[in-house]
Formats: structure tokens, C-alpha cells, sequence
């Protein structure tokens, strides 16, 4: 436990995020399984669209600083070249 007034204030500010990053990140592998069994039912139309949310989302977590953009831009062509295995 903190001594100090403003540290406790400050943990306090870094568990909320903490929550906040986490469930971000949970819709993120969720949205990113949602496209990969789309591509595994053979269904382009739903595995685009998936494939675009996925994106967004990832996009996001970079803005976001929650993953680096080396990460982001491997995961996107990742699966970017599953939903081009259907077409």
C-alpha cells in the first residue's frame, strides 16, 4: 500500500486503465477469432467484415500504445492473407 497520498490516487487511475486495456484487448482476440472461424466455415462475405473490425480494433490498440506497431502490421497481414485464401 502506498505512504503517499498522490501514489494512491495514482494506482488507483492505473488499475482502472489496467481494466480498461485488458477488456480492449479480450474484444480484440475476440473480433480476431470471430474472422478466423468465418475463414474456417469458408464464408467470404462474413470473413471480410470480420476481417475489417479486426482491423479497426487493431488499429486502435496501436493509437492506443497497447501494442507495438511492428505487432499490429503482422497480425493485420496475417490476416489479411487468410481471408484471401477464400477468394
Amino acid at each position: 500500500m502506498a505512504n503517499i497520498k498522490q501514489q494512491a490516487k495514482r494506482n488507483l487511475t492505473n488499475e482502472k486503465k489496467r481494466l480498461q486495456n485488458a477488456s480492449f484487448k479480450s474484444s480484440l482476440r475476440t473480433a480476431i477469432k470471430e474472422l478466423e472461424t468465418a475463414v474456417a466455415n469458408n464464408n467470404l462475405e462474413e470473413a471480410k467484415t470480420a476481417y475489417n473490425t479486426a482491423s479497426k480494433k487493431l488499429d486502435k490498440a496501436l493509437a492506443k500504445g497497447l501494442y507495438h506497431k511492428n505487432h499490429v502490421s503482422r497480425t493485420k497481414s496475417r490476416l489479411s492473407k487468410l481471408v484471401n485464401t477464400l477468394a
